[in-house]
Parts: C-alpha cells; structure tokens; sequence
C-alpha cells in the first residue's frame, strides 16, 4: 500500500514527534507523512490507525490532515472561487489551503464569489489542481427516467452540440440545440426535463 495524493486513507501511526505524528500505510514503513500536532486527536498513541486526507502544504510538503475536503481525486463538487490570481484562480474546498484553478482548466472567465463544479486531479509535478472540465468526472448512473424532472448547472455551451449539464453536480447530461430555450449560459441552474436516457446512461434533457 502507498501513500496517495487526493485520497482519503486510514494510515497507522508509526512515530510520535513535538510537532505532530507520523503515519504510515501497512506493510510500508519506508513512506512516511506528517500529520500536524493541532490534527492530532487527544489520547492518540503508536500503533494507532486514523483516517486522513493527503495533499501538499504552502511549501509543497506533502502533508496529511482530519479535515475534510469538498472533494477528493475524480469526485465533482461545487467550489467557489476565493480569489484570482496572475496564474489562475483559488478555490474554497474545506482545507486552510485554497485549490488552485490554472487559467488552462477554466471553461470561463471566473471571478471571486462564483461558483461552480469542478473535479480534483494530480497535475504533473504532483500538485493537486482543480478543472471546470468535469466531463469525465461525471457519473452515467443516475437514478433518472424519462419524463423525470432535474436538476443541474451548466457547466459548459457547444455550438455543436448544444449545453453540457451536471445534473445534481454528478451525473452528465445533455440539453441538446432544439431543446435549448431562452437565456442558457454557462454557470446558470436551470431545471430541465428528462426526454431519453441513453443506453450507456447519460441524460438527454429538454428546457422546454
């Protein structure tokens, strides 16, 4: 077992040091990670098992923590936009340190206070990022049937095809050009009638 960036693991405690305890997989004594003294929970001894989250801190230290993020690896959540920056924007997502939106996963412009869907992932140098381009993250096994009224953000406008929609900011759906009525926009709520279901299981809606 491996320690894994963006994941929620139960890790053991292996060593007890001022500034925290350190936490191990089983089996895997060699892979190490911080958990801070103020994570600590009270009465905590070696031997111990604890359920943490794994990302970097300010300094890109890799790092654990009992708090619980808004979302993990390949999971879909609403996010809001905590600041802009000259590289992209930062996002709220229940840890101290905000998760960053780099300008080449933005579908949009963003501004501070909006707020949006947006998957987690591990960029290239090992950083975890966030995207608007919540396509591959989103479900296909949605409880909904034809006629079923939904609801859902959109989350991206295709001359093509038509709005990209995250229904329940979880499964995907589609609102397709001669279904499309009035005002849709990128980042608006809207409710939407189910027409078909297809067979790999995304929605096909209507705003009709």
């Amino acid at each position: 077992m491996q320690i894994e960036i963006g994941k929620v693991q139960t890790l053991k405690i292996v060593k007890k040091v001022d500034f925290g305890v350190y936490l191990a997989p089983e089996g895997n004594r060699e892979e190490k990670v911080l958990l801070p003294a103020k994570q600590v929970p009270p009465g905590t001894e070696i031997g111990q098992e604890i359920e943490v989250f794994i990302y970097r801190d300010s300094k890109d230290r890799l790092i654990s923590t009992t708090a619980r993020p808004a979302l993990t690896v390949g999971e879909i959540a609403e996010l809001t936009v905590a600041q802009t920056g000259k590289y992209g924007a930062f996002l709220s997502w229940g840890l101290e340190k905000d998760l960053f939106l780099p300008f080449k996963e933005q579908t949009r412009p963003v501004r501070e206070g909006d707020c949006f869907p947006a998957a987690l992932y591990v960029d290239k140098s090992g950083r975890l990022c966030a995207t608007m381009n919540v396509y591959e993250n989103l479900q296909k096994d949605s409880p909904y049937r034809k006629d079923n009224q939904v609801v859902g953000r959109v989350y991206e406008i295709s001359d093509n095809f038509g709005a990209f929609v995250a229904v329940d900011n979880k499964y995907s759906a589609l609102i397709p050009k001669k279904e499309l009525y009035g005002k849709v926009e990128a980042g608006t709520d809207i409710t939407a009638r189910v027409i078909k279901v297809h067979e790999d299981g995304k929605l096909v809606l209507s705003v009709r």
